[in-house]
């Protein structure tokens, strides 16, 4: 055998090795969801007052480096063709990929979906932003072909189908439409067959709470998407609903921490109960159809209805303990939990810096790691990464004593 013949062989068996390897290694949305080794977390790099000043490639490779510390591995983002955030994120993702082999971040791609005029006094729910929500929808699918190995999910619609979302939302026959056109692309080949498609809603867009949310089109949607991906938060309910929140005046003498404790493990079983509910719905119309958690969290902070003068919900003492009581169900029972969010965004409610919208995140603007992670610094998680040039350290300068300072029990029932 000539030797050029026998150096082609060899190239050819290693080739298809590599071609092999890579093949095992390419995970998909049903390899992640509900796999406790892929813990998942909203993502919005957003560091300004306003998204039109959308954070660089370089930002948001600080970001995700930060979150890989963190062990985090899906993030989930809202937006496709607006303020180039999307597009930069899966850009950052696939920089890091190739600096580091070993790198490995994967992301639940939202598209918006809206009503027509939304936003404005003349919004019309009967009818959809037909530009839009097709701009939307064709990008999710360009970038999803451009990142395969990093586009594992698709969801059409964030929280577009609840009642509340006054200045947006349509109807349940909007989202299905889309979710359909998706699924017909991955039959014909143009988007890869594992990929999963899902709206991210409310619990009660999905049959979990009124039955004002039960028909035809939201059981027909419940069939065509791949998983549910349902929304929970007890935090604003502790002012829109709060019978299970408030204590009764004879309790006030308890121990201030422990009345915290008990009000905060009633948060996650009211969380839980509204995930039970949902799974059971979802269920009597697609008994094998998984259920996650698309969004869950609390805030840090607040200055009305979940303050001091308000539920007295918001806190970094209460996320703490809010956080790892949904961590540790979601992982024990094999739900993945996208919790919101990673960062605070102060874009959020311009109106008010305090605004409880503006502190969801696990770390503020000012690069300081909320109390939920402040064991993280001490192991050193975050040794020499830094974010807007500082390096990320404790909020309250690491004392305990003033956190718990300004962390009141839960309102008085009246």
């Amino acid at each position: 055998m000539k030797p050029l013949f026998k150096i082609s062989i060899l190239f050819a068996i290693v080739s298809l090795f590599a071609c092999t390897e890579k093949k095992v290694k390419s995970l998909s949305a049903k390899d992640i969801l509900g796999n406790s080794d892929f813990p998942a977390i909203c993502y919005g790099g957003f560091r300004e007052t306003t998204r039109d000043l959308c954070p660089s490639v370089e930002e948001i490779k600080e970001d995700m480096k930060i979150l890989a510390a963190l062990n985090l591995k899906i993030i989930r983002t809202y937006n496709t063709q607006l303020f180039h955030h999307a597009e930069r994120v899966l850009q950052a993702i696939q920089e890091l990929k190739e600096e580091d082999s070993s790198f490995e971040m994967y992301v639940m791609l939202g598209a918006w979906i809206e009503c027509e005029g939304a936003f404005t006094g003349t919004r019309d729910h009967s009818k959809e932003n037909v530009t839009s929500n097709q701009a939307e929808i064709k990008r999710a699918i360009e970038l999803t072909q451009q990142y395969p190995d990093i586009v594992k999910i698709i969801a059409v619609g964030n929280e577009s189908m609840v009642h509340w979302a006054e200045t947006y939302s349509v109807l349940p026959k909007v989202v299905l439409h889309y979710v359909k056109e998706l699924q017909k692309r991955k039959t014909q080949g143009d988007l890869d067959s594992t990929l999963w498609i899902t709206s991210s809603d409310n619990f009660a867009s999905w049959g979990g709470g009124s039955t004002d949310y039960h028909n035809n089109d939201i059981n027909e949607l419940i069939k065509a998407v791949d998983y549910i991906s349902m929304h929970t938060y007890p935090f604003h309910d502790t002012h829109y609903n709060p019978a299970f929140w408030q204590i009764d005046s004879s309790e006030i003498m308890k121990d201030s921490i422990l009345l915290i404790k008990e009000g905060m493990d009633r948060a996650a079983e009211y969380a839980i109960a509204q995930f039970e509910s949902t799974k059971e719905y979802v269920h009597q119309i697609a008994p094998n159809k998984p259920v996650h958690i698309g969004e869950t969290g609390w805030a840090s902070s607040a200055y009305t209805k979940y303050g001091k003068n308000g539920s007295h919900a918001a806190d970094e003492y209460k996320q703490k303990l809010y956080y790892d009581y949904i961590r540790n169900w979601s992982n024990e029972n094999k739900v993945s939990c996208f919790f919101f969010e990673a960062f605070d965004e102060p874009w959020k409610d311009q109106t008010e810096e305090s605004a409880s919208e503006n502190h969801f995140g696990l770390i503020n603007i000012n690069s300081e790691v909320k109390y939920v992670l402040w064991n993280q610094v001490d192991s050193g998680k975050f040794q020499g990464l830094r974010r807007n040039n500082k390096p990320l350290t404790k909020t309250f300068n690491g004392e305990l004593n003033s956190l718990l300072s300004i962390s009141y029990p839960p309102a008085t029932k009246p």
